[in-house]
């Protein structure tokens, strides 16, 4: 089952390579994609019934689970540099990446051993390690694997088969609970059985991706790397930084807009963990056209779009509309497009602008500063919904996003404006 095709010939070649969503992918892209499909549906099993068990199960308010979503979002966020600068040095780019996985598997089963909300707190916060230490090794094994101008295609294709997994993993949540006795324990026990799979798939079928040039004798692992701060002298990565932070400053997390609209639904909590299927699976369909889209009209404006389908989704939130199928619909479309366009599109713009022998490193900078400002974001929201109410904190979070917005695409118009 493991897909594998030469990216010489997809690379090199007078023949045009065929177009078309079918076109094979390399090797390493197929198998990164497979694996992160499995460990999705571990991390989605226990993502789906997180903000439940939290709040209603062990009594966590608002703000410190806005603490803890931002912990999600950024409190490891320097260990991605610093798993990137590893990477980088010593070429095991997948090794760096399944320790990762592993880490996030092993805290899959410390779950089962913690009962406050603080001790699942230190957890969680040991499993986003793990993930900030394996998403920019994991994102430069794919960008290492494909020519500039398929950027998105490649990540399009490996988001798609994340987002599968993803898919699947709130409805395993949802089949534990529905005929379990104990569900979060048996949740939590089916999720760290399918990490340790998925650890298993990548040490079994991912291979290290050669670099698409020779890599410089400063890179070798004998001789230092060139510093960090070379990387913030690349003008088109210091703005894509920029942009991410801004905008991420005021990214509202899905799981605060699964409560809410749980509350505006009315929904039991047995049905919560079917919240984030209409989001994946809407992120699953558009992931590879939304990424073949980015490679032809420009991945910045589809980067910015999403966003603006993210603030669509708070304002069908804030509208009074009535609470039934077509809200939840619209919500979740929304949310699932708001990833297509800006999770792997990101990365693919940011790619080709970077060095083979700094690549992981500056996917690592680009992670770490949407990932602080997406911790802020989520402690001034909890923060506004302890304090006003949920209503109000959505209220302000769209409005800072639809400002945002409008500061990055004028900026944006200003300096193209000043190269033509």
């Amino acid at each position: 089952m493991y897909l594998s095709t030469s990216r010489a010939a997809d690379i090199a070649g007078d023949t045009p390579a065929p177009k078309g969503p079918l076109r094979a992918v390399p090797g390493t892209v197929f198998a990164l994609g497979l694996v992160s499909l499995v460990t999705d549906v571990s991390a989605e099993m226990v993502t789906a019934v997180l903000p439940l068990y939290l709040m209603a199960g062990l009594g966590m308010s608002p703000l410190a689970f806005g603490a803890l979503d931002g912990l999600h979002q950024g409190a490891t966020a320097l260990l991605r540099l610093a798993g990137g600068r590893i990477a980088d040095r010593t070429h095991r780019r997948k090794l760096v990446a399944g320790t990762g996985y592993a880490l996030s598997a092993v805290c899959k089963a410390a779950l089962l051993a913690v009962t406050t909300p603080w001790s699942v707190a230190a957890v969680l916060a040991a499993d986003r390690t793990g993930k900030g230490l394996r998403t920019a090794p994991r994102d430069a094994l794919i960008s290492l694997s494909v020519p500039p101008e398929e950027q998105g295609r490649a990540f399009g294709v490996h988001r798609a088969l994340d987002t599968a997994g993803a898919l699947l993993g709130p409805l395993a949540a949802f089949g534990v609970l529905w005929v379990a006795v104990d569900g979060y324990e048996a949740v939590f026990t089916v999720s760290c059985c399918i990490a340790v799979l998925g650890v298993v798939m990548l040490a079994l079928f991912v291979r290290e991706a050669p670099s698409p040039a020779p890599v410089p004798a400063a890179a070798s692992p004998r001789a230092p790397l060139p510093p960090v701060r070379t990387l913030l002298r690349l003008p088109g990565l210091r703005r894509l930084c920029l942009t991410a932070a801004v905008l991420g400053l005021f990214t509202v997390g899905d799981a605060f807009l699964y409560l809410l609209l749980q509350r505006r639904l009315d929904l039991s909590a047995a049905y919560f963990p079917l919240l984030p299927v209409g989001t994946a699976a809407v992120f699953l369909l558009a992931a590879l056209p939304v990424g073949r889209l980015a490679d032809r009209l420009g991945r910045r404006r589809v980067f910015l779009g999403g966003h603006a389908l993210l603030f669509g989704a708070c304002l069908l939130l804030l509208a009074p509309v009535p609470a039934g199928a077509p809200l939840a619909a619209g919500v979740l479309a929304l949310l699932g497009l708001f990833y297509a366009a800006t999770d792997g599109v990101l990365m693919a713009a940011a790619g080709p602008l970077l060095p083979a022998e700094l690549r992981t490193t500056g996917l690592a900078a680009l992670q770490t500063a949407q990932a602080l400002a997406r911790f802020a974001g989520s402690l001034l929201f909890g923060a506004a919904w302890t304090l006003w109410g949920p209503g109000q904190a959505l209220g302000l979070a769209a409005g800072g996003l639809l400002l945002s917005l409008a500061a990055v695409a004028v900026s944006g118009g200003r300096r193209t404006g000043r190269s033509s």
